[in-house]
């Protein structure tokens, strides 16, 4: 199983598994509170034991960029967008 992202707009991402998009990434932006978050989530709703690994749920959240691409596995090379 290999992922990859594809750079939709500037925090928005589709995710591949092996060429077929699966899921989004996308930054939340917050106005006040904690600072922005990265969420994960599969596009269809699939029950657990259908999940493709490491979505052990539909929705992950991350505190940046970098943290959502290394639970999936992607080794970050260069990017246009590595704030986050």
């Amino acid at each position: 199983m290999t992922y990859t992202v594809e750079q939709l707009a500037p925090g928005s991402y589709d995710v591949l598994l092996d060429g077929v998009v699966i899921a989004g990434l996308v930054r939340s932006v917050r106005r006040s509170g904690p600072s922005d978050t990265w969420q994960v989530e599969l596009l269809d709703e699939t029950p657990a034991v259908e999940r493709p690994a490491p979505f052990a749920a539909q929705r992950h959240v991350f505190e940046s960029r970098p943290a959502a691409l290394e639970w999936l596995g992607i080794r970050e090379t260069t990017t246009a967008e590595t704030a986050g």
